[in-house]
């Protein structure tokens, strides 16, 4: 293959790369056609309807994309009758349109899917009314004009996404997984970091970017799974093409709980290895394997062979040899260390066979469960039962509908008074900018209003430079094209683009530089009423659930533990059950690590004690390390179920974590315990000769690390939860 179909090939194989030609074709397309038919006043409309259409458009196969793409179609074609109907009469019009968000926005229960479709439908009304304002609402054949050129452009995305899925069927698995592994490479890279042999390392802080990037891979996983699911259904039975992409994602589970695993505190390590490299042979090990991940991701995405290579098995032979030489000192004060090494190696050296195996396409899933948990509705009877679930103040989505809501009404009462020209648009920022919680909405109205300054400065320079037909289509397509490129993870970017589509669309029918200061003051005043009502309309306070969130870190560590060990007891089987409880610990963890983040962009006021906060984050990291320890080297150990102290030790973590979570959850008095109990039963644990099966050696070891912790995860919860003992006292 010559260097530019290489290059062609990876172009191809980029993520975004398949929807990016998708809707180059639609907009292209649509632009052709109005042109040919000399209709480019339909152009904006045709645009907008294209825009919600993809909105509304989530990873599905193409019997699901063909029913979302019918059920966006009615719900667009409801929405826009509805508007024309009610546009005459303001105030109702507006309640009616309030009333369908709050009732929309519920129906993100029952999954992504409906919560795509209840976005676009929102965002489709809102375009009508912008059709109406630039037509006029009072003739209705007019009317219908504008209507049916968004529903044209919806209606064409739509077709064409049903028959794209049909063409490329597992390329979203591909790139999915390729994304997970490569999210993976990152995080066993950020591991290895933990491994160097440096004095007074900032290891909290290398845990914390470990913990965000563990969310990230948490991240990964759940979107690879949606995909499996939506292409080889519920039961996960391999079908055709699938059985390759299944191994992937159940190799990808495994390199996860290795890659969490925590053998031993790292500062021990470090203090009593420091003068020797077998730390540095591991971090090397370790980096390489990382390196080694991203590159299967890579090969995944592009369909080539994948190669582990011999460096990395050198760098595993050369961390054999490293230890081999300690052992061979025969210091005592070595030798528990040493074990825990021992095992670490192992756990490398399984990712490492993992990875020599993924050069096979041809393994088999002989004698796994490759059944995958779908927590989507599915009959009339639990959709029911989810929105049920959602009528209540405590649901989060029942907050965000009743704020946006209010917020609209508002917007609509702002836009009557002060009697704006296109006070569509401040509607349609309240729509985009007005997120579930306070710290995405600020966030996201910052980017708004940078953006669509940068955006109405950009177009007002290009319309001055290109004044001719052909260029301003030109410009409008190819700003259009950036807009689906970057919106969901460039935000700001995305909203310059729009802006500057929207102004070159509306200035082939009519004069573009009047609308754009009327633009930046509807954006303004839209992210004003946006802020203002995440900040007093039922905030989501982060602070005001932090307990919660700790309640579930804790509550899932118990079961993943209790799982765990029950397999010590019965033998090792990577069943559903199992794969359950390890994924929602790793939820969990990843949770609140992002609400964490969320409120780092609160006020300061509403905050709860961000230091304690995380270190909980830091701590239950470290604790998931030790039960991803325990659950990697888990099998069948006899000698367990004979260890009275092992057992109860066992028992013992899990009873104090759910007693934790379960004071957290109810917000009760955390007891007072300085931990003594629990150092003492560790210190118990750790009398053992060397005589022990090693795997009894390690469930012991674990558990005792495990009952260090739970002191320090006391007192951090508490002071996340309740503030510093000092502040309490002093208020108190």
């Amino acid at each position: 293959m010559s260097a530019r179909e290489s290059r062609l090939s990876r172009l191809w194989a980029h993520e975004k790369a398949s929807y990016g030609l998708r809707v180059f074709i639609a907009l292209s397309t649509a632009m052709a056609v109005c042109w040919h038919l000399d209709a480019l006043p339909a152009l904006p409309g045709v645009f907008l309807g294209i825009i919600a259409s993809a909105i509304a458009e989530t990873d599905d196969n193409a019997w699901g994309r063909t029913k979302a793409v019918v059920l966006s179609l009615l719900c667009f074609c409801i929405a826009a009758a509805a508007v024309v109907w009610l546009f005459p009469l303001p105030w109702v019009f507006i309640s009616a349109l309030a009333l369908s968000t709050f009732c929309l926005t519920l129906l993100g229960g029952l999954g992504e899917r409906y919560a795509s479709i209840a976005q676009a439908t929102v965002t489709l009304a809102i375009y009508t009314m912008i059709g109406l304002e630039q037509h006029g609402a009072g003739d209705w054949r007019t009317a219908l004009d504008a209507v049916s050129h968004l529903l044209a452009g919806a209606t064409w995305y739509g077709l064409l996404s049903i028959l794209w899925t049909a063409l490329f069927a597992n390329r979203p698995v591909r790139e999915r997984v390729a994304r997970l592994y490569v999210e993976l490479g990152r995080y066993l890279q950020l591991k290895a970091t933990l491994f160097e042999p440096v004095r007074e390392a900032d290891l909290q802080r290398r845990q914390l970017a470990l913990a965000e990037q563990n969310r990230r891979v948490v991240e990964a996983l759940n979107i690879a799974k949606t995909a499996i699911l939506a292409r080889f259904g519920r039961s996960g039975r391999p079908a055709v093409n699938s059985g390759l992409y299944l191994r992937l994602y159940y190799t990808a589970q495994d390199f996860h709980e290795r890659a969490s695993s925590s053998h031993y505190p790292y500062g021990a390590l470090v203090d009593a290895f420091f003068h020797s490299d077998v730390l540095y042979r591991c971090q090397r090990l370790l980096d390489l394997q990382g390196q080694a991940c991203a590159r299967l991701g890579e090969a995944i995405r592009v369909r080539r062979p994948f190669a582990y290579g011999d460096s990395n098995q050198q760098a595993a032979r050369d961390l054999v040899d490293s230890l081999a030489f300690l052992r061979v000192q025969d210091r005592p004060q070595w030798r528990r260390l040493l074990a825990s090494l021992d095992l670490l190696v192992h756990n490398l050296q399984s990712i490492g066979r993992r990875l020599l195996d993924a050069e096979n396409s041809d393994a088999t899933l002989d004698n796994v469960d490759t059944r995958l948990r779908d927590n989507n509705p599915h009959t009339l009877r639990e959709m029911a039962t989810r929105l049920r679930q959602q009528l209540t103040p405590g649901s989060v989505l029942f907050r965000h509908g009743l704020r946006m809501a209010i917020a609209l009404v508002v917007g609509f009462a702002a836009i009557s008074l002060f009697n704006f020209q296109n006070g569509s648009w401040v509607l349609l920022t309240i729509v985009f900018v007005c997120r579930p919680n306070f710290g995405a909405t600020r966030q996201r109205l910052a980017q708004r209003i940078a953006g669509t300054l940068g955006g109405l400065v950009l177009t007002w320079a290009l319309l001055q430079l290109f004044q001719d037909l052909h260029s301003q289509l030109l410009i409008a397509l190819l700003s259009a094209l950036l807009f689906f490129f970057t919106r969901t993870d460039r935000y700001l970017v995305a909203s310059g683009a729009i802006t500057v589509m929207a102004l070159t669309c509306f200035n082939l029918i009519g004069d573009g530089f009047l609308l754009i200061v009327p633009r930046m003051v509807d954006t303004v005043l839209g992210c004003a009423i946006a802020a203002a009502a995440a900040f007093l309309i039922l905030p989501d306070w982060q602070g005001r659930q932090l307990n919660n969130v700790l309640a579930r870190v804790l509550d899932s560590a118990a079961r993943y533990l209790e799982a765990v060990l029950g397999q010590y007891r019965s033998g090792m089987r990577d069943d559903l059950a199992y794969r359950i409880a390890r994924r929602d610990m790793h939820n969990a963890d990843a949770a609140l690590s992002t609400a964490l983040s969320n409120m780092l962009r609160e006020p300061g006021h509403v905050r709860r004690n961000l230091d304690a906060s995380f270190r909980f984050l830091a701590l239950s990291n470290t604790l998931l390390g030790h039960l991803s320890a325990l659950g990697a080297h888990r099998d069948q150990v006899d000698s367990f179920a004979q260890d009275p102290l092992a057992w109860s030790a066992g028992e013992r973590v899990q009873q104090s974590l759910k007693q934790l979570a379960s004071a957290l959850a109810e917000r009760q008095p955390i007891v007072d315990d300085d931990g003594e109990g629990d150092r003492g039963l560790a210190e118990q644990l750790e009398q053992f000769d060397d005589a022990m099966p090693p795997k009894l050696q390690l469930i012991r070891t674990q558990i005792a690390l495990a009952l260090r912790l739970l002191p320090k995860l006391r007192r951090a919860a508490d002071e996340a939860v309740q503030g510093p003992v000092r502040e309490r006292t002093a208020n108190g």
